[in-house]
């Protein structure tokens, strides 16, 4: 086992304690350590993403259903068409794309570098969401009606988001649990890692159907992540989570420009 195998073992690992200690954001991290450290197919990469991500968010969400944080009508609202989008996606869209892209001159746009770009772009707009995330206090969600179009629009919107890069979306779904469902924080987030498990495994059947899975590399994978999740649930105790988000943030924004930078150069 080489150096940059047991970094991406590691990777594993951590994706699942920043997972565990902020709640999120740790899922945005699959696709980065499974391609470059790992060296897997960036749409394969994607695909174990979903699995990876679905599964540690269903290990996530079982504390919350015990807690009664989760609200499960507005769980199904947005779930439905998250998932139909999702599957589709994955089970159409992506196979569809065409293995160049564009071709301008010297400049070639391959199938794998266009998915990694626009991972890049989603890293950014969820860097960007992390940094500038409101402190709790101003957090309190407004007085809106319960909007089901714009839930179920915004389900469709993030499930075609999610089946393209493979990453959970939370960063998406929260806001518009808040916002529109008028959920608090704290229930928001809950819920949001029930939509996130249910639409990834989902959009994962689409890649069973489409590519060949390495069920041992996998599965190894997802037990450290989900391992990572508790040990993140352990350290809480002792470090605020929240403090470290938009440390997070920067990190990703970094990560981002680099996936950029990697692609185009």
């Amino acid at each position: 086992m080489g150096i940059t195998e047991i970094l991406g073992y590691v990777g594993a690992l951590i994706i699942g304690v920043v997972l565990g200690l902020i709640g999120g954001g740790g899922s945005i991290l699959t696709v980065p350590v499974l391609v470059y450290l790992l060296s897997v197919n960036p749409v394969t990469a994607t695909a174990y993403s979903l699995f990876v991500v679905g599964a540690t968010s269903l290990f996530g969400s079982v504390k919350n259903f015990q807690k009664k944080r989760v609200d499960l009508k507005t769980a199904l609202v947005f779930s439905i068409p998250a998932f139909i989008a999702v599957y589709l996606t994955r089970k159409y869209l992506v196979p569809a794309i065409p293995e160049t892209i564009i071709s301008i001159g010297d400049l070639t746009i391959t199938k794998n570098i266009g998915i990694m770009l626009f991972f890049a772009l989603i890293m950014v707009m969820a860097s960007v969401s992390m940094i500038l995330e409101p402190s709790e206090k101003d957090a309190k969600p407004k007085r809106v009606r319960y909007n089901y179009l714009f839930i179920t629009l915004e389900g469709a919107v993030v499930g075609v988001l999610t089946g393209i890069v493979g990453a959970g979306g939370g960063f998406l779904i929260i806001p518009a649990l808040v916002l529109m469902a008028k959920l608090p924080m704290k229930k928001a987030v809950a819920t949001s890692l029930v939509i996130i498990a249910v639409k990834s495994l989902i959009g994962f059947i689409g890649d069973v159907q489409n590519l060949e899975i390495n069920w041992g590399f996998l599965l190894v994978f997802t037990a450290i992540s989900i391992g990572g999740i508790y040990l993140g649930i352990w350290l809480n105790k002792f470090i605020d989570g929240k403090k470290l988000k938009k440390g997070f943030g920067w990190f990703v924004l970094v990560m981002g420009l680099y996936i950029f930078w990697k692609e185009i150069f």
